[in-house]
Formats: structure tokens, C-alpha cells, sequence
């Protein structure tokens, strides 16, 4: 678990990072950050303008240590989501930074009675398919546990009840979440 201070601190970052790129083409340089930015972490960097979203790119698995995955993903969600053109530098003043920290997917029996609205972020995983589901988002949507599992099979690109068919594998995670 990281400290509040430390959440701060990685949202400060990422706002840096994004501010950095948008004007040399480059991300920091990583060096000279607190030691537990080198402990391998899932991590996404989500933008909000206006309350809506702008932006969301991450690593749901702690395969890069955290300060290379956050640099890496606050600059993919600033200027890689697909679903979004580009983040100018104009429009980061309206622009909000939210960044959470992962804990390692696991996997779950898939049932609606084994995901806490609030507290679990889902992966659904068939084949080549998968999607992510921040915890959040439930609780922005108003979904139950159920349409929380439909809708992660959904962002996977399958069909709503794919969580009921043996070859699906759901996980589920938890996220800190830190925002300005």
C-alpha cells in the first residue's frame, strides 16, 4: 500500500511527464525517485476533462517497475488511447490527472457474488480477447456485480455473458487510487 503522500506524489509526476512530452517529444529521465517506484506494480493513468474521460492507459500486471509503467502509461493516455485524438498542451490546464496503483490480478470463480462494487477492478481473459475494468468504474456507472462482469467481457470484445462459458478466465484486483 502506498502512503497518501506517495499517490500525490506519483499524480504530480505523471502531470510533469505528460507536460514534458507534450513539449520535447520525450518522457523524464528515469533516476532519482523514491526506491518504491522500482518495485514492479500495475499501474493506469486516466485523464479527465470536464468529468468526462479524455484518456486511460495502463499496465493491469506488474510486469515494469511502477515509475516505468507511469511514465510510460501517462504518456500513452495523454497521446495514444485510440478512442481519443491527442492531448494538447493548452488543454492540460483543464485537464484532470488520476493515476491507480494495482494490485496483482488473481484469478476468481466467476459470480457475481465474488466482486465487491467499490473494491475490485475485473479482467476478463478468453483466447487473445481480454479487458480491464478499473474499480471505479462500477461506482461511476451505478452497475451491480453482474453488469460489472458484463461489461468487462464487453471492453474484451466478447459477448456480454462470456464470464458464464468455461473458457473465460475473470480476475479480479484492487487499486489505490490517487487523483488532483
Amino acid at each position: 500500500m502506498l502512503t497518501q503522500e506517495q499517490g500525490q506524489y506519483l499524480v504530480n509526476l505523471a502531470r510533469k511527464n505528460i507536460a514534458h512530452f507534450l513539449k520535447t517529444g520525450t518522457a523524464l529521465p528515469i533516476n532519482g525517485f523514491p526506491t518504491i517506484l522500482n518495485e514492479k506494480r500495475g499501474v493506469f493513468v486516466t485523464l479527465k476533462k470536464n468529468e468526462h474521460l479524455r484518456g486511460c492507459i495502463g499496465y493491469p500486471e506488474p510486469v515494469y517497475p511502477l515509475i516505468e509503467a507511469l511514465l510510460d502509461s501517462s504518456i500513452s493516455a495523454a497521446v495514444r488511447d485510440p478512442r481519443f485524438p491527442p492531448v494538447t498542451a493548452s488543454e492540460m490546464e483543464t485537464v484532470t490527472v488520476e493515476v491507480t496503483v494495482l494490485t496483482e490480478p488473481t484469478p476468481i470463480k466467476p459470480d457475481p457474488a465474488n466482486v465487491t462494487i467499490g473494491k475490485d477492478g475485473l479482467m476478463i481473459e478468453q483466447g487473445m480477447f481480454k479487458g480491464i475494468l478499473l474499480p471505479q468504474v462500477p461506482v461511476e456507472w451505478e452497475w451491480d456485480s453482474e453488469e460489472f462482469l458484463c461489461q468487462a467481457c464487453i471492453k474484451a470484445g466478447l459477448p456480454p455473458d462470456c464470464w458464464l462459458d468455461k473458457k473465460t478466465v475473470v480476475y479480479a484486483f484492487q487499486g489505490q487510487i490517487f487523483s488532483e
